[in-house]
């Protein structure tokens, strides 16, 4: 059988049919393009995904804790509230609050051992301890000045 076309078929085909003996070029083409599509698509939204957490990265670090877990619960949740919610925490500075309370709850430990050292020295059974005059500290002149006011009042 000899290979006729049928009359009613064009003779001339459009440049984006593929001949029946070729590869399809344009079908690879969008192929390749699709996955360079996609890869670049995923990349982007990794990268918008994770920018609460880079935000928060230089914070402290309970609030990157806290922006990481909100990230990771909008990731699996696909809830955007908790990506919203990391997004503001990180652009919030949290002040510092741990770090002078540790210094006063020190201070205060200081202040406690040293009355408690103080007020039961070895061999006195409970009574306060006798302060001489010459031991007391060396005063400031406000300090002196207000002692004889208070003193006169």
């Amino acid at each position: 059988m000899g290979e006729q076309m049928h009359p009613l078929a064009p003779h001339h085909l459009p440049f984006y049919l593929a001949p029946a003996s070729g590869t399809d070029v344009w079908m690879v083409a969008m192929g390749i393009f699709l996955v360079v599509t996609v890869l670049y698509v995923g990349n982007l939204y990794w990268k918008l995904h994770s920018l609460p957490e880079r935000m928060a990265h230089k914070s402290e670090k309970l609030q990157f804790e806290i922006v990481a877990i909100l990230g990771l619960i909008a990731l699996f949740t696909h809830i955007h509230a908790f990506w919203v919610a990391g997004l503001l925490l990180a652009l919030i500075d949290i002040p510092d609050f741990g770090t002078p309370l540790r210094s006063i709850a020190g201070s205060v430990e200081k202040i406690a051992d040293a009355s408690d050292a103080g007020a039961s020295p070895a061999g006195n059974s409970g009574e306060a301890p006798h302060q001489s005059a010459s031991a007391e500290p060396n005063l400031s002149a406000s300090d002196a000045t207000k002692q004889e006011v208070q003193g006169h009042a």
